[in-house]
């Protein structure tokens, strides 16, 4: 199965930067109107994503927040273009679901930006639309007090992560890497963010998609193992056997299919 593994931010008031969005190799592109948009530039931000997405472009746009001045008319904004889904940033309950009735069957990706969020993951994965979630990590720290070093918000990533899995969602997307110092470091982060069981990530540069991209990607000796696994299942007959001197049982097995299927699959364009 395809999944999108990068997410790459653009912001709703710069369209120029659109198609250079697109062109970036980001499985997704997320237009912005909320932080990347200044409050004097939203009216300017919503009429550009309109005028974008008004030729079906099937892209995300992240609304403004329930509760603030702009959020009905963004909500109006995508009522007029089918094509977009949304992406809901401090997500709660009753903000997704007052999304979700306001836009029926579109799909939602409900970002993990607060306290009151995270604490009730169980119910944001069930609402109606909740496709996947998303977590804002920059945002989490700053209400929290957590940085996000080291593994402070270790906890907090997987519990994102067991709920997706519960709820059957696709595997969550984890956030932004801030520095741009460092070329290598949002390969680095995105490599830990798959070892959680993270599915993708957000970017907010283009320099930071195909680094997000590769390390998603299974490596040729994930690969060779993957196949070895399932060879010598099969022939032994579905009974448990050995590779490299280790047991391989079902789920092991099921393991390596998915990385099978991961690298089948290849990237989305």
């Amino acid at each position: 199965m395809r999944i999108a593994r990068s997410l790459l931010f653009v912001p709703g008031d710069c369209p120029a930067r659109f198609e250079k969005a697109v062109a970036s190799g980001a499985h997704e592109v997320i237009v912005d109107l909320e932080d990347a948009v200044a409050p004097e530039a939203k009216r300017a931000a919503r009429e550009a994503a309109a005028a974008w997405l008004g030729v079906g472009r099937d892209t995300l746009v992240r609304i403004n927040a329930m509760g603030t001045e702009w959020y009905e008319d963004d909500l109006r904004l995508l009522a007029r273009a089918p094509g977009a889904a949304v992406m809901l940033p401090k997500a709660d309950e009753a903000s997704l679901r007052t999304t979700s009735d306001a836009l029926p069957g579109r799909r939602i990706v409900a970002l993990i930006e607060t306290v009151r969020g995270y604490l009730t993951l169980r119910a944001l994965a069930a609402v109606p639309g909740v496709a996947r979630l998303a977590f804002g990590s920059v945002d989490f720290s700053a209400e929290t007090g957590i940085a996000d070093e080291g593994g402070a918000l270790l906890a907090v990533r997987t519990q994102i992560v067991l709920e997706s899995c519960h709820a059957g969602l696709l595997a969550p997307v984890d956030g932004v890497s801030t520095g741009f110092a460092d070329a290598q470091a949002p390969g680095a982060d995105a490599a830990r963010s798959r070892a959680l069981g993270f599915g993708g990530k957000l970017c907010i540069h283009p320099a930071q998609v195909a680094e997000v991209n590769a390390a998603f990607r299974p490596s040729a000796g994930e690969c060779d193992w993957a196949r070895q696994v399932v060879e010598a299942f099969a022939a032994s007959g579905g009974a448990a056997t050995a590779v490299a001197g280790k047991m391989i049982d079902k789920p092991v097995v099921e393991q390596a299919r998915r990385i099978l299927a991961e690298s089948a699959a290849g990237d989305i364009a």
